[in-house]
Formats: C-alpha cells, structure tokens, sequence
C-alpha cells in the first residue's frame, strides 16, 4: 500500500505494475486515483487470474487489466517506453538465500528466480516513458543495489526509509521506497522517511492517513507526525 501511495500519477496516465501478484498494489493506486489506467504483469498463472478476479470485484476491471507473462520477454502488447510510470516490489531475497517458503507460489514471491532485482530495474527503465518514474519497495539493506541498478541510467533517485517506530537509531528501518526518474540527472536524494508506529505501537496519523484514508506518500515530504520529535536534529 506504500509503494502504490508513493506512485505519482495522475488521471489518464498509464502505470505497469511489475510483479502485480494478486493485484494489491495495482488496486490500491487505481481506488487513490480516479482515472489512472493501471496494468498489472504477473508471471503466475493462478495469481494473475486472481489479480484479475480481484479487479473485478472490487469494481476497477475497467481500469486494472492484468497480463499473465514474464518480464524478461513481456508480452507483446507490453510496449517499451508505453506507460508514465511503473513501480514493483520485487522478491526480496537474492537466489540461494534465507530460508523460502515450503509453497512453490509463495516461494517464487519472495525469492529471485531468473530474473535478479537488476532485471526487475532494467524491465521497468525500459517500459517507463523519458523522464517518467519508477517507483520499487524493497528491503533497506539491499539499497546499494537498487542503487547500484540505477547508476547512469536514471536520475531524480530519492530513497524514502519506511522506520517501525519513534526511534529510528534503536530500530532501523527494514524497508525502504525508492523512486528514480528516466532520462534525468538530478542528484540522489534521502528523504526524512515515514514513522509507521508511535511510541505505544498503534499507527502513526500519517501511515493510518495512506492504509485508511487513501493518501498519497510524497518521497520529498517528511511524514512522521507522531514521531516527528524523536528525529529533530539528527
């Protein structure tokens, strides 16, 4: 829900979203964003219909259209440069690591496959128009190579830390949102980040005012609300 939060479209602009599974990301953006055109690619056959199902049941079919295929060889009505934006969170574990999940499924979600996350950042440079944005969650400490992925062949890159709670120093944050731009060169930028929780554990007003009440994330913004006193100076 943050990563589709943090998508800058606007009505009648197209998005792809990357690795849509069963369409969360996609349907959240399209419910934020009256008359964006969003579609999503998924390369598991029963996800992708899901996604779909999903889609129509919560009333978006005509703007969330779901393509089953492989983002290495994308489907032929996937065209390079054809949408304004694309975002994606990609499996957060290298191929070989950490322990998967006993289901294949959920397993191919969460684990590089064939693709590694630098093949998930070139499939999204190459279908994001110029100056266009691509928008990935991932884990903070694989962030050098989100980065490392995106040297020299896009700009305009913010990193947005999503902290746990309050205090940062004692709890670092597990993900980070990044969001780069094609065909631009303006400087790397680290953006104050989003508190998720305040000090008794409940959300935060900003985190509640994107999961509850559909807001938009600014990557330039601080948004820590709750926590805003525990960062002042640091």
């Amino acid at each position: 829900m943050f990563l589709a939060a943090a998508v800058p479209a606007r009505a009648g602009q197209r998005v792809l979203d990357l690795g849509t599974g069963v369409g969360t990301a996609a349907l959240c953006l399209a419910a934020r964003v009256p008359g964006v055109a969003v579609v999503g690619l998924e390369i598991q056959p029963a996800y992708a219909a899901l996604a779909a199902e999903n889609a129509a049941a919560n009333g978006l079919a005509d703007r969330v259209r779901v393509v089953q295929g492989d983002l290495l060889r994308p489907p032929a009505g996937l065209a390079p440069g054809a949408f304004d934006h694309v975002m994606a969170n990609p499996p957060h574990l290298p191929a070989g690591s950490g322990h998967p999940p006993p289901d294949p499924a959920k397993a191919a979600a969460n684990v590089e496959g064939e693709a590694a996350l630098a093949d998930w950042v070139a499939a999204a440079l190459a279908m994001v128009r110029s100056r266009g944005t691509v928008t990935l969650v991932h884990r903070a400490d694989r962030l050098d190579a989100v980065l490392a992925a995106l040297h020299g062949r896009a700009g305009a890159i913010v990193a947005c830390p999503l902290w746990p709670g309050p205090e940062p120093a004692s709890r670092p944050a597990k993900r980070v949102i990044v969001q780069a731009r094609a065909g631009v060169a303006t400087p790397f930028r680290l953006s104050p980040g989003l508190v998720l929780h305040g000090p008794g554990g409940a959300f935060t007003a900003a985190a509640q005012a994107i999961l509850r009440g559909g807001a938009g994330l600014d990557l330039g913004a601080a948004l820590p609300d709750d926590g805003a006193q525990h960062r002042q100076g640091t």
